[in-house]
């Protein structure tokens, strides 16, 4: 069954929000005499880290916000890390801190994402706003997820004049399947579905019957970090694709967990690698910041 589908342009969906976020950012700096502040803290030279926090850093300034950076070497001690966080913890002009992952060596993101201030954890990873997360009692939402829901409610109402005018999907009747379980994408997604009532499976590499598990979803989100895994048949025709994964193929090309031409030949909706979720996923980051900074603050901004 061919189809023409929706593909939904995470780079356009980001640039509208990068506006819509100046604009908060100037009310912000309105209102506080100062704009919302990143703080962020890169271990180590890993060349992809590097090319992030560089692109984060540099939308976070386009978007009116004020950045900082601790830059440390791969070398760098657990307590050299954790002096870092509680510089930005204790400094007025930062509001949301970014602790980039993957931490190299033996650093234990486990234990220093936990000396994050929660309410300045711009990445939504800190236990506590895990825990709001879990309880439905609003926090910070971890990025990617966050981003993933906007391209949904994006692919729901078939576009998107302005943030303001892009409504909140209601979600019931429909059927989602998340593959993946991290802390960082599959499970918070998972929640996040569960609040806008789509009743949500999560699936694994041990679930049985996985295909056909994904085949019966109208909204499937794929974050299992394997090349090209989800296959056409794996897709229920008219469904929602959203493809978290970004994987480099041998010969040095960016994929996602979705065979994505095969999943246009399927879904009414999906997500392309390159260019779907992970533009979104940055903009995420300073929607978050500015969040932060609002709350800590008690601005009347709403964001």
């Amino acid at each position: 069954m061919a189809t023409n589908p929706y593909i939904l342009d995470g780079k356009a969906l980001a640039a509208t929000f990068h506006g819509y976020l100046r604009a908060k950012s100037n009310e912000v700096a309105a209102k506080l005499g100062r704009p919302p502040g990143l703080g962020v803290i890169l271990v180590g030279d890993n060349p992809a880290s590097r090319t992030y926090v560089a692109n984060k850093e540099k939308t976070a300034i386009a978007c009116g916000l004020h950045t900082a950076d601790h830059k440390l070497a791969a070398a760098a001690r657990f307590d050299e890390v954790q002096e870092a966080i509680n510089d930005f913890n204790a400094r007025e002009d930062i509001d949301g801190i970014l602790l980039q992952l993957p931490l190299p060596g033996s650093l234990d993101s486990k234990k220093l994402i936990p000396m994050i201030r929660p309410d300045k954890d711009a990445d939504g990873l800190h236990p506590f706003n895990q825990g709001l997360l879990m309880s439905g009692s609003g926090g910070i939402k971890p990025c990617t997820p966050l981003g993933t829901m906007y391209l949904l409610d994006m692919a729901m109402a078939g576009g998107c004049a302005s943030i303001e005018q892009l409504p909140a999907a209601d979600l019931s009747g429909l059927r989602a399947i998340v593959v993946g379980r991290s802390i960082l994408v599959g499970k918070p997604v998972g929640m996040l579905l569960l609040e806008r009532n789509a009743t949500v499976t999560y699936a694994h590499s041990k679930t049985p019957e996985l295909p056909q598990r994904c085949a019966e979803a109208d909204i499937l989100v794929a974050a299992v970090g394997r090349a090209e895994l989800v296959r056409k048949e794996w897709i229920k025709p008219g469904a929602i694709v959203l493809d978290v994964g970004i994987n480099r193929t041998a010969d040095g090309k960016l994929v996602g967990d979705v065979a994505f031409a095969e999943g246009c030949e399927r879904a009414r909706a999906i997500t392309p690698v390159p260019g779907g979720v992970g533009p979104m996923t940055v903009a995420m980051l300073i929607r978050n910041t500015v969040q932060c900074c609002v709350d800590r603050h008690g601005l009347a901004i709403r964001i």
